[in-house]
């Protein structure tokens, strides 16, 4: 087998400063920025919560005042925070002042169900567990489930918060690169969830590599719809928006009018999402025949999840913009590679690697080969700032993602062209051998979503005696009838025949997680229960 060779993305401007400049002067705490910006920036927009506006002179105060009174309920350096939560400003302040604290934040979301909470609790071990009942019912629900009182915070808003529980702190690490931030559980479709331990250096480089490419600054107005209980929400829309002193307008969930509307009211700049929600956006518009009106626009992306060149060219029509894209996993913070704001490919790059980051191809050990002369296929692992320091008291898990000397393996199949452009080509885990022949469900995801009446689609592989077959889940649009038999004659004319699916699964939802990120676990599942029915 090949050996694979490993490269180091090269240095870049960015903004006007070189990465390296950025990454030297990154502070040691996720706080230390935001304070600094509490005080240049006074008056400046930081933070819209639904009625709610602060400045960033409040922002500063209310960090300020949570430190004193997370202090006041018994909450150590070292110590485990956990919160059930949606998007809010309650949740913002929280993460802050425990940072100015050397407290760790577990962030779930409180849309999880009862048993996902109650396992990640019993691994997180916190110390108290603060619910923001105001910004979301479910977090309400788990708090009377758990017998947490009641707390009408003055600022903060409603809270619940839990008893003051026997926790053991950890050490505390003044280095950024060694202390842990915040812990974001993977959404593990069995077993025991784990805690990926995000270091403070790991989300501000983040924070200022990608909010950098991104232009974003102080009068930047970024809508921050991606929960913070997954990565990309917290690094790249929570941290990005706050570290370059942009206003933040924190969204507990995804509601397509709301979005459209805010864009227009609100003059929102920066949009960031899923896939699917701009692929909502637009049935949306369609549904209710309404123009799109996002006067101030300047900046989209998507992340998360693949996206189809369908998807990204309706999306641009649509908007008069790019749609820019990007590649990362919860445990490099998340981002890996990511488009640059002059870029406009027509293909599904998920652009270049973040600059100064290594990483490698490991060549695959089936028959995945490239797919034209010169491309490189293979397994890609990255090293880097940004990568965790591990999964929170589960070693075996860690090492079986993470070598000693800091290589994280992605568990994703990755293809490199000549101009450094990364393309994601299916999850190793995800790839369908059929018959011998490598299925990356992308490419099979992309021409069923060409169809009209699709919204989303997921591919799955099944196991059958001796091989593997193809299923198609798809999301179609409302109220739209599609017949099976004429969307299996679309797809044969677009692909070779071991790549289409064997069967076709018409659903009126696909099933996601809050983050948009469809749930391929539950799939398979289905997948292998309509074999066996």
């Amino acid at each position: 087998m090949a050996l694979s060779v490993s490269y180091q993305a090269p240095d870049e401007a960015i903004f006007g400063r070189l990465a390296s400049e950025l990454v030297a002067e990154l502070p040691e705490r996720l706080s230390t920025r935001v304070l600094e910006n509490a005080k240049l920036l006074g008056e400046h927009p930081a933070i819209v919560d639904g009625t709610v506006r602060w400045s960033y002179a409040e922002l500063g105060q209310e960090i300020h005042a949570a430190y004193g009174w997370l202090s006041a309920l018994g909450i150590r350096p070292g110590d485990r925070i956990m919160t059930v939560s949606e998007n809010c400003r309650a949740l913002v302040v929280l993460l802050l002042a425990a940072s100015e604290l050397d407290v760790w934040v577990a962030i779930v979301n409180s849309r999880l169900s009862a048993q996902e909470v109650d396992l990640i609790q019993g691994n997180c071990l916190p110390r108290r567990v603060f619910y923001t009942c105001e910004a979301s019912p479910e977090a309400c629900q788990h708090a009377e489930r758990h017998a947490a009182d009641r707390y009408q915070h003055p600022q903060l808003g409603g809270l619940a918060i839990s008893p003051l529980y026997d926790s053991e702190p950890e050490p505390v690490c003044a280095s950024g690169a060694e202390q842990v931030a915040a812990m974001i559980y993977t959404s593990g479709t069995t077993g025991t969830p784990k805690g990926v331990m995000l270091t403070h250096r790991g989300i501000l480089y983040i924070a200022s590599i990608s909010g950098g490419m991104r232009h974003l600054s102080e009068g930047q107005r970024v809508y921050g719809v991606l929960p913070m209980s997954h990565v990309f929400g917290l690094s790249s829309v929570c941290m990005g928006s706050l570290y370059n002193g942009a206003c933040l307008y924190t969204v507990p969930r995804f509601d397509a009018a709301h979005m459209l509307a805010t864009l227009k009211q609100e003059h929102i700049t920066v949009l960031q999402g899923v896939p699917a929600m701009y692929a909502r956006a637009l049935e949306f518009l369609k549904r209710e025949q309404r123009p799109l009106e996002a006067p101030d626009l300047i900046y989209m992306s998507a992340g998360g999840s693949p996206l189809d060149s369908d998807t990204k060219v309706r999306v641009e029509a649509a908007f008069g913009l790019t749609l820019h894209n990007g590649y990362g996993l919860t445990e490099a913070s998340p981002t890996i590679s990511q488009t640059r704001i002059d870029d406009h490919h027509a293909t599904s790059t998920v652009g270049r690697v973040l600059p100064l980051l290594e990483y490698r191809l490991e060549p695959l050990s089936d028959s995945g080969t490239a797919e034209q002369p010169g491309d490189e296929v293979g397994e890609l692992w990255v090293r880097g700032p940004n990568i965790m320091k591990g999964y929170f008291r589960q070693p075996e898990a860690t090492r079986a993602t993470l070598t000693e000397d800091g290589w994280l393996n992605t568990g994703d199949i990755a293809k490199l062209d000549h101009h450094d452009q990364l393309y994601i080509v299916g999850r190793s885990k995800e790839l369908i051998i059929r018959s011998g022949f490598n299925i990356y469900p992308p490419d099979v995801e992309a021409v069923i979503n060409e169809h009209p009446a699709v919204t989303l689609t997921a591919v799955v592989g099944r196991q059958i005696a001796g091989n593997e077959e193809v299923v198609a889940f798809v999301q179609c649009e409302p109220g739209v009838d599609v017949d099976v038999a004429e969307l299996k004659a679309f797809i044969a004319e677009r692909l070779a025949p071991y790549k289409r699916p064997t069967q076709i699964v018409l659903m009126d939802t696909l099933p996601s997680t809050a983050s948009g990120k469809i749930l391929k676990g539950r799939l398979r599942d289905l997948a292998q229960q309509e074999s066996a029915s």
